[in-house]
């Protein structure tokens, strides 16, 4: 049978309640024991004090004095303890008794205030015999039997009513604690459960209450943020899925229109015809390689090789690829860096976010006019800045410039941008885009300097 994670909780400190309270009781029987301990000891030397006052008394009047001997019997009494002294004959010269039979009634009375409850019926006590001497002579002996100690009696009949009212009151406290603190425990893991499976059927919107700064609330902060992403995700997939089909379906259906077309004699099966569905596919190839192209810059931070390469050979290498079209166009194409300026980066991923940012400039950019690619060291970041003179953006425009499929006045695919800004937000970088229609473009991208380096977006 499976128990919940509460009712292991609640066990796991019951059994720890458990734990506590006989330890408590067995300190509690370590405590009475010693005070047993104490109070025989002590015992022990009332008995020494004893002898020693009897065998003082018998020197002091060379043989037992009746007096002497019952006052050094009440004494005993007082101390707690019956006593029997026996001559060297074994005779008795006095008891207990005897001796609280030879006082006044006002001794008497004093005395019984001192003794107070103890009593002389010792039932299975023994008493317990000690020689008496002097000088090495035996004069007597005196037989002593422990009394009842109030003390004694208080001492464990209050550490018992003690340990019962801890008990219950403790023990109540501790069980119903164990209960709420393990339902606490257990109420937030079983509300992520719960969330977890609502997850599973499709359900993204409901969100478990972080409660504390403990491990059980960063685990509630941490879960909220990964269903955060998994909805943005989702939307983003279903948005793809979208794009993806509205972008297919405009060639998927002038071809099909144009097949059909043919099928039915209405278009003779020509070259030009072919030719037509040629450009129609690889329309859809293009398209393809631009979803693809943008999966790939949205699993690179996971895949990043980064390293420390030089800015300046790079932007090179990759302006070399457009000069030939750029003076095709009769555009100018300038290249300028810092020398030895180096960043920690993915070098591929670094010339396919130039590569797309300086073929948007060429599409923009009419015949006559220029583009410079520029890297510098700013406040210990490296920022590339690609500069037209094209035709540049409409203000309404600016702000959805990065929203994939949305098309500028271009008419491209509308994924450039979208996935420069995937790969730059893979390196912890930043982009972005200054534009006045007329006058043409700047497009901005900082990058880390060097490893453990971070860009704050927006400064």
């Amino acid at each position: 049978m499976k128990r919940s994670l509460w009712a292991r909780f609640f066990f796991l400190l019951m059994v720890v309640s458990a734990i506590a309270f006989s330890a408590a009781l067995y300190l509690r029987e370590m405590m009475v024991r010693d005070f047993r301990d104490y109070l025989d000891g002590q015992s022990l030397d009332y008995v020494y004090y004893t002898t020693a006052e009897l065998e003082g008394s018998y020197e002091a009047g060379a043989g037992w004095d009746g007096n002497e001997l019952a006052g050094t019997a009440v004494m005993a009494l007082v101390l707690g303890m019956e006593v029997r002294v026996h001559d060297q004959d074994g005779k008795l010269m006095i008891d207990t008794g005897s001796a609280l039979d030879s006082l006044s009634p006002l001794m008497m009375q004093r005395v019984a205030s001192l003794v107070g409850s103890r009593t002389m019926e010792g039932g299975e006590v023994p008493f317990v015999l000690f020689p008496l001497f002097l000088g090495g002579e035996l004069i007597g002996t005196l037989e002593v039997r422990s009394l009842d100690h109030d003390r004694s009696r208080l001492f464990v009949r209050r550490s018992n009513r003690f340990l019962m009212i801890s008990f219950l009151l403790m023990g109540g406290v501790a069980v119903l604690a164990s209960f709420f603190v393990s339902r606490r425990l257990a109420g937030p893991i079983e509300k992520l459960v719960r969330q977890t499976r609502a997850i599973r059927g499709g359900q993204t919107g409901e969100r478990v209450q972080v409660t504390g700064d403990d491990e059980i609330g960063r685990l509630a902060a941490a879960f909220n943020e990964m269903v955060s992403d998994l909805a943005l995700q989702e939307s983003l997939r279903k948005k793809l899925i979208a794009n993806v089909a509205h972008e297919l379906r405009t060639p998927l259906a002038a071809m099909r229109a144009e097949l059909e077309a043919m099928l039915d004699d209405v278009l003779p099966l020509s070259r030009e015809q072919v030719s037509s569905l040629h450009e129609e596919t690889g329309r859809l190839a293009f398209i393809l390689d631009g979803i693809d192209s943008l999966t790939q810059a949205q699993a690179s931070s996971l895949s990043l090789n980064r390293q420390m390469i030089e800015i300046a050979p790079l932007m090179e290498s990759i302006a070399g690829r457009f000069h030939a079209r750029a003076l095709e166009e009769e555009i100018t194409l300038e290249v300028e860096s810092e020398e030895g300026l180096a960043a920690w980066v993915d070098p591929d991923r670094l010339s396919q976010i130039i590569i797309n940012l300086l073929g948007n400039a060429l599409r923009a950019t009419a015949g006559g006019g220029k583009i410079k690619v520029t890297a510098f060291e700013d406040g210990g970041r490296i920022r590339v800045e690609v500069r037209d003179t094209g035709s540049g953006i409409p203000a309404e425009a600016l702000p959805h410039i990065f929203e994939r499929f949305y098309r500028g006045a271009d008419g491209g695919l509308g994924l450039g941008l979208p996935i420069v800004k995937e790969l730059v937000d893979a390196h912890g970088g930043d982009v972005t885009v200054e534009s006045e229609v007329g006058k043409g473009t700047v497009v901005t991208v900082v990058l880390p300097s060097g490893p453990g380096d971070t860009v704050t977006l927006g400064k």
